[in-house]
């Protein structure tokens, strides 16, 4: 099948039947307007990355931005937040999957964030159907049938939020004037295109969940191109309303900036702990006094974790914004009753915590987590649908206590043995077009594959990277245990012959091992499916 496209934009993905609902000429006209009004602005802002990341390497150490120390000081809020997100006390995440989608509406959160970046794999296939599953979701027409069940919606389902690619992302099927097109910018055109109007018509409007995002200027790229789409499809400006992760260790420096650069669009913060963890790896690499311990022993009650959440919190509700805590990666173990009650007790601890220091609701990867979730966070709310008036003002967060990176111990044989099993079966499963894993009970997304692999870089380079044991992490013992952990993951992994997870564990081991550091491991990754 074949579609006409706008003047200068070329297509290079098969166009399946139902894919021309959502690739109309009048929507990729707005996919190609956006992209040439903002696609040199996005790569100054990557180049500015770039930079960046190089002074740290340098040795710079962040800090709070002098030169927006006015905004800061400033007495401002952002605007009024509508009807439809003024309750977020739990919001489940997960992938645009036509089951998943049905599944999570009706799943009893508050609110649900159907992603088109971490938690899924964006091949072409994944991307467009998305797209028709949101759609027929906006509409509450979506239903399906899997071996003999019908699933299909609730009469009261969640808030739709919807998470767009981050900036560094291509769509690489796509060209305007010979370049690719921004994944975000084409995950976001096309569902304002399509339901931004339904959704207003139905009482609520088009969200957004903006991931990765290192600076203020950053944000307000995102804000010009929401000021722009309005105007293009007649919408009042202030129509679209978007909550920032704040998932990387420059953004939070700068949190007030961010919010007053969307604060005619903004919905708040959310505190992203996995991919925030990934960034203070990645950005402190060469850093020869940064090492983490093993993964799981870097927690939300860790300095800089707890630094970071406070901050949050109090910046938000200063300005009259949603405080939203981030992923209990924990699932339920159904077969295991005694490990079963572990994660559940640490599910409730995460949202007890959150809701006691003052946050408005957190995240959780399974509807069978809602309840016990949403029961932490009305023991402290009761009937309020959030806590903006719980300001805060004995929290005073320096950036040496964002700085903070503890603990340094311990790093064992089985925290780099399960980082190495990690990261194989999930970009296995990553390759094989799914990006959301259960995995030795938790589960993972890009950003938790994020933390395996990175650690695994810097403990080898670290002179701290040393085993408990005493041993020095290597190059050479990585390799000698990737082939032992291929075989393990091809035990359990579903489908676990599939040829995808040996081409895992040689991207594991070239990523891990080599000299250079990949920015992000979806670059490379996008690129071989």
């Amino acid at each position: 099948m074949t579609i006409a496209t706008p003047s200068g934009m070329e297509i290079r993905a098969e166009i399946k039947p139902g894919y021309e609902q959502i690739l109309t000429p009048e929507a990729l006209a707005l996919v190609a307007k956006l992209s040439r009004e903002f696609e040199p602005r996005r790569q100054q802002l990557l180049a500015a990355r770039v930079e960046r990341a190089r002074k740290l390497d340098a040795g710079e150490r962040p800090d709070f931005l002098p030169e927006t120390a006015h905004i800061r000081n400033g007495d401002w809020k952002i605007a009024p937040i509508p009807q439809a997100l003024e309750c977020r006390r739990v919001e489940i995440t997960g992938p645009v999957e036509r089951k998943m989608v049905i599944n999570a509406l009706n799943s009893g959160a508050d609110s649900y964030m159907t992603d088109f970046e971490d938690s899924n794999t964006p091949n072409w296939d994944n991307q467009i159907t998305g797209q028709l599953n949101m759609r027929d979701a906006v509409r509450k027409t979506i239903s399906l049938e899997q071996n003999g069940k019908q699933y299909k919606l609730n009469d009261k389902v969640a808030t739709l939020v919807v998470r767009p690619r981050g900036w560094h992302l291509d769509e690489k099927h796509v060209l305007v004037d010979g370049k690719r097109v921004s994944g975000g910018i084409f995950d976001f055109a096309l569902f304002m295109f399509h339901n931004a109007r339904e959704q207003l018509a139905r009482g609520a409007g088009p969200y957004f969940y903006l991931p990765k995002m290192e600076s203020h200027l950053e944000a307000r790229l995102w804000n010009d191109i929401f000021v722009m789409t309005q105007n293009e499809l007649g919408l009042p400006q202030g129509t679209i309303k978007a909550t920032v992760l704040i998932e990387t260790i420059l953004a939070a420096f700068e949190m007030d900036e961010i919010l007053y650069e969307l604060r005619e669009h903004s919905a708040g913060l959310n505190a992203g702990r996995w991919d925030y963890i990934f960034s203070c790896i990645k950005k402190f690499k060469l850093d020869k006094d940064f090492c983490l311990a093993d993964r799981p022993k870097v927690t939300m009650t860790a300095p800089f974790m707890r630094a970071y959440a406070l901050l949050l919190l109090k910046t938000c509700h200063k300005r009259g914004a949603p405080a939203i805590g981030g992923m209990s990666a924990l699932i339920p173990i159904k077969n295991d009753p005694e490990k079963n009650a572990t994660a559940m007790a640490g599910v409730i601890g995460d949202k007890s915590r959150d809701a006691n220091d003052g946050y408005d609701g957190g995240w959780v990867a399974h509807p069978g987590l809602v309840e016990p979730a949403m029961t932490e966070f009305r023991k402290v709310l009761g009937e309020r649908p959030n806590q903006f008036d719980k300001q805060r003002p004995d929290v005073e967060v320096t950036a040496a206590q964002l700085l903070d990176f503890k603990p340094e111990a311990p790093i064992t044989e089985a925290g780099l043995r399960y980082n190495i099993n990690v990261g194989i079966h999930y970009l296995g499963a990553w390759l094989a077009g799914n990006g959301c894993v259960p995995i030795h009970n938790l589960m993972e997304d890009a950003a938790t594959a994020e933390i395996s692999r990175s650690q695994v870089w810097q403990w080898i380079r670290s002179p701290k990277g040393v085993l408990d044991d005493g041993r020095k992490v290597t190059a050479e013992m990585v390799r000698e245990m990737i082939p032992q952990e291929l075989a393990k993951v091809k035990e359990v992994a579903p489908n676990g012959d599939n040829p995808t997870y040996v081409r895992a564990a040689e991207i594991f081991e070239k990523m891990s091992t080599s000299e250079e550091f990949a920015e992000f491991l979806t670059l490379p990754l996008y690129e071989e499916i």
